[in-house]
């Protein structure tokens, strides 16, 4: 979900640009073998959070199948945490860390077969602590207007193993789902994803609540939220809808939220239905801004429209939406439901839910009101480093995963020049791949295809490279003559462009190509359609 004002994100990413990876980073983001040569099936969390001493203390049930005869599988924890045993079988097993990881050693070769094995990996200790949750990952301890404690955790980038032992990766995703057991202090209520199974007063000061999840979930996606919250309940079409804020805040929440109907509807139509319907849909309300917590999804804009109150088209139209119900909501279709295998390709999450945002605009107000939006959200776009972050070692790329992807995936559109057919490739892609691991190739190739082009070098030049296709072009009284300057050789891409009132399909390469025209011709070049750069070169 991160999103920032820009200058933060040049700087943080372009410090990151400049770093060496070490072991530590291959560890953490990396497909070796004591990661690949097993498969995460279901994960079965119990755990028990002090809030005065900001402490956890539990274990993991991680049931898993082996793909490749071994001795050792590595899982993860934060180094600050400690692991207290790991049982196999009833029996403890030997383990060694390095870093923030944890390399589980087994008394036997273990051989592979579809038999599902399991792993009770006990831990506490003290969590990281977010500085600026949910820019930094880490859990958020503080106290509501009452006095009683809030809590939540926010660890996109940073890692699910910073609180909890998992396979910390985004390319497996536990296929049968998880629960959630978490007890708090009585009188608190802890919310977490998929559905409510009910709550246990343990007589020791503490009551523990079960939640479980029936779908494939992202590690960062586990999640508590802990206060004293109000459900607010409510369906729509089929689709449990649950409000949970703080006590208080339920008049101004349930008039608020009157806009996830419409979003639903709207969402629905354009990517299909629901992807994470058995779990519900829910909006929590969280002392951080938001994070697309599938099922779950973390709310902190404090029931205002826009992000905080700003617009972040600069357009107006940014204010007739809550920015992050609408954000993060969407991204319960693109990475929650569809999941990057390595996070150097957010784009796939962040560009996909950026456009969506524009998505909503137009369902609700025009696609006139739409484009305007995404017009002016091209200001936020820096190309200052690349879209694709570094593969294997949990490096991100650029901020420009947001704006500059859906800006890439407008010109898309406007390159088919074909409404319906559009709508009906980028449903038919959230179908496809509905609760799958996919990566840039099988992207770009979907794409390819439904669009019978070869779309390689469109794609490489916006993600791989910080410049913009550059159309250069001069007119005499006869013709036209255009091409584009770009980073990748044999870069084809065509547009639309209008000449005397009349649209006219132009396929533009590196090398120069000359239309007709008249000798006064009106040509314009809809800049608000696609995202490039015009030059007009002087005779």
């Amino acid at each position: 979900m991160k999103i920032i004002i820009t200058i933060i994100f040049i700087f943080s990413f372009n410090y990151l640009d400049a770093q060496e990876f070490t072991r530590k980073d291959s560890l953490r983001g990396g497909f070796h073998f004591e990661r690949t040569c097993y498969d995460v099936k279901r994960y079965d969390l119990d755990i028990i959070i002090n809030p005065e001493e900001k402490s956890i203390q539990g274990f993991n049930e991680i049931s898993f199948q082996v793909l490749q005869n071994t001795t050792k599988i590595q899982l993860d924890l934060f180094d600050n945490m400690n692991v207290d045993s790991l049982v196999f079988e009833q029996k403890k097993l030997n383990f060694s860390r390095e870093f923030n990881a944890v390399f589980v050693n087994f008394k036997e070769e273990i051989k592979a077969s579809e038999q599902i094995k399991k792993i009770k990996f006990y831990y506490s200790g003290n969590p990281k602590i977010a500085k600026n949750a949910p820019w930094d990952g880490g859990f958020v301890f503080k106290k509501d207007k009452n006095q009683k404690h809030w809590i939540g955790v926010a660890v996109q980038g940073t890692g699910a193993s910073l609180w909890y032992p998992v396979k910390d990766s985004q390319s497996d995703e536990p296929d049968f789902g998880a629960s959630i057991k978490v007890a708090v202090p009585d009188g608190l209520m802890n919310v977490s994803n998929g559905n409510f199974l009910g709550k246990e007063n343990l007589k020791n000061g503490y009551t523990r609540w079960d939640w479980e999840v029936q779908n494939p979930i992202n590690t960062y996606n586990i999640t508590v939220n802990i206060g004293d919250y109000v459900q607010i309940h409510d369906e729509h079409n089929g689709l449990n809808l649950d409000y949970y804020v703080l006590r208080g805040n339920e008049e101004i929440a349930k008039k608020h939220f009157s806009i996830v109907k419409p979003m639903m509807d709207c969402f629905e139509e354009k990517f299909g239905e629901y992807p994470f319907k058995n779990d519900g849909y829910k909006l929590v309300e969280t002392a951080y801004l938001g994070m697309e917590h599938q099922s779950a999804v973390a709310y902190g804009n404090k029931f205002q429209m826009g992000y905080l109150g700003s617009d972040i088209s600069s357009t107006g139209i940014g204010l007739l939406f809550d920015y992050i119900v609408v954000h993060e909501s969407a991204h319960e279709w693109f990475g929650n439901s569809i999941t990057s295998q390595d996070i150097a390709d957010l784009w796939i999450h962040e560009g996909f839910t950026t456009y969506s945002e524009s998505v909503f605009v137009e369902c609700l107000y025009g696609k006139e009101k739409a484009f305007e939006y995404l017009k002016g959200q091209k200001n936020r776009v820096a190309n200052s480093s690349p879209v694709i972050g570094k593969f294997g070692v949990n490096k991100a790329g650029s901020s420009d995963a947001y704006f500059k992807g859906a800006q890439m995936l407008h010109t898309l559109r406007n390159i088919l020049n074909d409404d319906s057919h559009w709508w009906k490739i980028l449903r038919e892609f959230a179908e496809t791949y509905k609760h799958q691991i996919v990566d840039r190739e099988m992207v770009v190739s979907f794409f390819n295809k439904k669009f019978n082009y070869n779309l390689n070098p469109f794609f490489a030049q916006y993600l791989e490279y910080t410049n913009i296709p550059e159309l250069e072009f001069f007119q005499t009284k006869k013709e036209l003559t255009l091409r584009f300057v770009t980073d990748v050789k044999n870069f084809k891409m065509p547009i639309w462009i209008n000449i005397d009132g009349v649209d006219h399909k132009i396929e533009i390469s590196n090398n120069w190509t000359s239309v007709k025209i008249k000798k006064r011709s009106d040509i314009n070049f809809h800049e608000s359609h696609f995202y490039i750069k015009l030059f007009k070169q002087k005779l």
